[in-house]
Order: structure tokens, then C-alpha cells, then sequence
């Protein structure tokens, strides 16, 4: 078991690097992971599982504590990554597809590796993890909605099945997740060590998915989609913290949010774009890179935030 755990944190830790590996092995031998494709809302549904095991009552205290920091972090979340994803699929001149594909992924909760990452940046985990776990339950509602208020003038939408969708692939594994750890209390708390293995494996097949599937579509679009991903993550972050300081929120607390705000559930918005939008696969093809890129941008973000010492006045 110690084995096992040792191998989920070192996969965790270097969790980007087996994206990329992963991505280019789609790229260059597409036909070896197409198959996975039909699979992917499993396999975003295997993630939801895993954070419905880790949920604890605890993990909304801080919402009793600190609710104006919460209500920030989840608004901030559902309000500035959207925008920010219409605001650059104009200024682009994006292609239908592909700025589908970004406002989708704009319209999707935070992720949690954003817990992570606030952790390394020495910033307030608590509220992360309530940001992260109060945001994904809400997004069966606000997902469908504001992908539909945005991106209905490029492409037809059936708010409704999408609704239905984020239920199945996220708020019923979560539930099911968490009634297991009910029941399987202490079984459970060992078992989600090697969580992060499970994820990050389900993640990267997720993104080969895509890849492998969306090849041309990378080659003829690939530089433009990775440029608007890369504005849209890093504007996240740095709206997430100004938003914060706007509110007067301590130093630890702005980090939290901008984290939780610049980091989107990815897996989420390759499974809605390969279920709804099967025929343009490059509209999945944003939350793929996304996935990728957070997972650079993040660790690079957190360490040079926890190089700097706390000053609740910055």
C-alpha cells in the first residue's frame, strides 16, 4: 500500500508531464487511443467519485467562517472565466468551433487541482476546497446556463441536456462518493491516498482522447487555440486577485481565489464538448490544452508565490 501511495504522489507531482507525454503519443499514433473516446464522461465520472470520497463536512466550514471570501470565490469563478472566454473569442475573431469549445470550458466550475496548488502557494486551503466543492455542485445549474447565454449565437444548445449531462457525469458520482465514505469510513480514508494516481490517469486518457481525435484540427488551429488558453488562464488568475483585494481579503485568501478562479475543471468540458458536440471534435480541443496548461502555469504560479513572505496588505 505504501508502494502504491508513493507512486500516486509522485504521478500527482508530476502530473503535467505525463499530459504531454500522453498527448504527443495521441498526436503521433492517434489510432491507439481513439477507441477511448465513447469512454470519456466514464472517465470524468471516475474523478467526480474520487472528490465525492474526499468531501468531509468540515470542507464547508469555511463557508460558515468566511462567507464573503466563499461567495467571492464562486462567483468570481462563474463570472470572469466565462466573460473572459467571450471577451477573447470576439477579440480573436475565433472560429465557431473553437470558441465554443473556450467558452465551454470558461463556463465549467473550478478544478481541483487548484487545492493543490493553493497549498504549494501557501495560500488558504480551506477556502479552496470550499470555493472548489461549492462551485462543482452548483454547476449542474450555472454551467448549462451561461454556456447557453454565451455561446448560443455560434451554435444550437439544448440547455436542458446539458443539464442532464453535468448531473450524470458529475453531481451523481460525487453523491455516490460521498454516501461510500458514509458507510466505508475508515476504508475509504486509506484508499484515497492513491487517489490522485486514479485521477491523473483518468485525466490523461481523457486528454489523448481529444488529441487523438481532433489531430488535424491541432495542426490547422493549434497555436491560436494554445495563445487564447494561456491569456485565458493567466487573465484568471490575475482578475481572480484583484477581485479579492478589491474585498480587502488577506494576502493567503487572494492567492486561494485567484487559483480557484484561473483553474477550470478541463475533464468536465472535454466530456460535455465530446457528448454534445461530437461532430467538431476541435471544439473539445480547448479544455484539452487547458488541462495541460494549468498544470504548468499552476505550479509555476505557487512557487513563486510561496517564495514571498505573507503580507495581508499586499
Amino acid at each position: 500500500m505504501q508502494t502504491l501511495i508513493r507512486l500516486s504522489q509522485f504521478v500527482g507531482k508530476t502530473f503535467a508531464l505525463w499530459v504531454l507525454l500522453f498527448a504527443a503519443l495521441a498526436f503521433f499514433a492517434p489510432d491507439t487511443f481513439k477507441v477511448i473516446g465513447p469512454y470519456v464522461p466514464w472517465l470524468l465520472g471516475i474523478v467526480m467519485l474520487g472528490m465525492g470520497m474526499t468531501l468531509k463536512v468540515s470542507d464547508f466550514s469555511e463557508m460558515l467562517k468566511h462567507p464573503k471570501a466563499v461567495i467571492l470565490g464562486v462567483v468570481a469563478q462563474f463570472l470572469i472565466m466565462p466573460l473572459l472566454a467571450y471577451g477573447l473569442s470576439i477579440a480573436f475573431s475565433l472560429p465557431p468551433a473553437i470558441a465554443v469549445g473556450v467558452i465551454l470550458v470558461g463556463s465549467c466550475p473550478g478544478g481541483t487541482a487548484s487545492n493543490v496548488m493553493t497549498y504549494l502557494a501557501k495560500g488558504n486551503v480551506a477556502l479552496s476546497v470550499a470555493c472548489t466543492s461549492v462551485s462543482t455542485l452548483l454547476a449542474p445549474f450555472l454551467t448549462p446556463a451561461i454556456f447557453y447565454l454565451l455561446a448560443s449565437q455560434w451554435i444550437d444548445i439544448s440547455m436542458s441536456a446539458m443539464f442532464g449531462s453535468v448531473i450524470k457525469m458529475v453531481l451523481l458520482p460525487i453523491a455516490l462518493g460521498v454516501v461510500l465514505r458514509m458507510i466505508f469510513k475508515s476504508t475509504i480514508e486509506k484508499a484515497t491516498e492513491a487517489l490522485p494516481l486514479v485521477s491523473v490517469i483518468a485525466i490523461v486518457l481523457i486528454v489523448a482522447a481529444v488529441v487523438s481525435g481532433s489531430k488535424q484540427s491541432i495542426i490547422e488551429s493549434g497555436l491560436l487555440i494554445f495563445a487564447v488558453v494561456i491569456l485565458h488562464n493567466a487573465l484568471g488568475y490575475l482578475l481572480g486577485f484583484w477581485a479579492a483585494k478589491v474585498i480587502k481579503l488577506n494576502y493567503s485568501d487572494s492567492k486561494a481565489v485567484a487559483i480557484e478562479v484561473g483553474m477550470q475543471n478541463s475533464g468536465l468540458g472535454v466530456a460535455l464538448a465530446k457528448t454534445h458536440f461530437a461532430l467538431d471534435p476541435v471544439t473539445a480541443v480547448p479544455s484539452a490544452i487547458f488541462s495541460f496548461w494549468h498544470n504548468i502555469s499552476g505550479p509555476l504560479l505557487a512557487t513563486y508565490w510561496s517564495s514571498r513572505k505573507e503580507n495581508s496588505k499586499e
